[in-house]
């Protein structure tokens, strides 16, 4: 049997194009850096991709900082300012990615203030919540544009201005939103922006933190490269694979989007037919790919076993966390219990998801819960 993919919430698979733009400059081996014609290639590479993806995303080529992925963008985007900064007070949610929640932590332990919003049951966060928590001394709103295991989408855009208004900087982690929803970080007006290549059929060990002119920040990794924002030596055919990948993705989305937004309302209603199966996040303001279920009375680790076992490939919350017997801090911070959280289930569609494997993935669904609650 074919094995059926619905976890592209983790990663996608990269895309036929990409990689054969990846190859088409891998005989690109210069240092950026370096002076040399060997180096200047490189660095036209770096630099075409550079302006590729500022061009996409409404920023200045300049403010385009390539990182390793997601996670040290986020990392980036919250110790950097707060670092340069010295001192003060950051406002995020209970349901951002652990990446954020982790930096959050160590601000914390490094003596800066830390509010986080608790979402309503559906995960959403108001911008009237933002309002309500910002102080004298906040430097930083960081709030996800979507979620990563629900789904939900946040009103980003009221956010930044209410930050704004304040004389605050606003980041928003945007790696579950770009390449699947409507995005751009000048319309939004986002001093600060995550995203990773791989989440778009992009490579791994890439991604991007869009850092508005004018934006202190302090480097994580000292160095010269990316405008002495992020040191070590940037690898030219993940960026330019990073940009084409973006590109397609954002060519493709005004089909794709709601391709996948129907059959992920096939899918939805297939799963919730079964009794005692309930759906996690917002009922409209969501991912037009992804759903999240519970199944109450089921064994989680049964359940998620059972569907790998039938060929369905599936995900109990976020891929950072594989591997953990934790239940889900985003299903806890949306009152599910602890055993609910861990019989819960994201499946997330792509670009190469079929409505017959829609269908197989609810006949396996079915089966599934069936021996999880045995």
């Amino acid at each position: 049997m074919r094995g059926i993919y619905l976890d592209h919430a983790a990663t996608t698979p990269l895309d036929p194009e990409v990689r054969e733009a990846m190859r088409g400059v891998e005989e690109v081996f210069g240092n950026p850096s370096s002076i040399h014609r060997y180096g200047q290639e490189a660095r036209r590479v770096l630099e075409g991709a550079r302006e590729k993806v500022a061009t996409l995303l409404g920023v200045r080529p300049r403010e385009v900082v390539f990182t390793s992925g997601g996670s040290e963008a986020d990392a980036l985007a919250l110790l950097g300012v707060a670092l340069a900064k010295g001192r003060g007070h950051v406002v995020s949610t209970e349901v951002e990615h652990s990446a954020v929640l982790g930096a959050l932590h160590l601000l914390e332990r490094l003596g800066f203030a830390v509010t986080r919003l608790r979402p309503d049951p559906t995960g959403f966060v108001y911008p009237e919540q933002v309002a309500e928590a910002l102080r004298p001394d906040t430097i930083l709103v960081s709030v996800m544009a979507a979620n990563n295991e629900v789904g939900t989408l946040y009103p980003v855009r009221e956010m930044a201005e209410l930050a704004h208004a304040r004389g605050v900087l606003f980041h928003t982690d945007a790696v579950q939103a770009v390449g699947h929803v409507p995005f751009r970080a000048d319309e939004v007006g986002a001093d600060l922006v995550s995203l990773s290549a791989h989440k778009f059929h992009g490579p791994k060990g890439v991604g991007a933190l869009l850092v508005r002119q004018g934006v202190d920040l302090l480097p994580l990794v000292p160095g010269s490269q990316e405008g002495g924002r992020r040191g070590g030596t940037p690898s030219p055919a993940l960026a330019w694979g990073m940009a084409v990948a973006l590109e397609k993705a954002l060519r493709l989305l005004p089909e794709e989007a709601p391709r996948l937004a129907a059959l992920r309302d096939r899918l939805e209603a297939g799963l919730l037919a079964v009794p005692g199966v309930e759906r996690n996040g917002h009922p409209t303001a969501r991912l037009p790919h992804l759903t999240n279920v519970t199944v109450k009375g089921a064994d989680g680790e049964a359940l998620l076993l059972a569907m790998d076992l039938l060929g369905v490939a599936v995900s109990s919350g976020s891929a950072c966390s594989a591997g953990s017997l934790e239940p889900s801090h985003v299903l806890l911070a949306l009152g599910r219990s602890p055993k609910e959280a861990k019989a819960s289930l994201r499946f997330s569609l792509g670009r190469a998801t079929t409505l017959e494997e829609v269908d197989k993935a609810v006949a396996a669904f079915k089966e599934a819960v069936a021996r999880a609650r045995g």
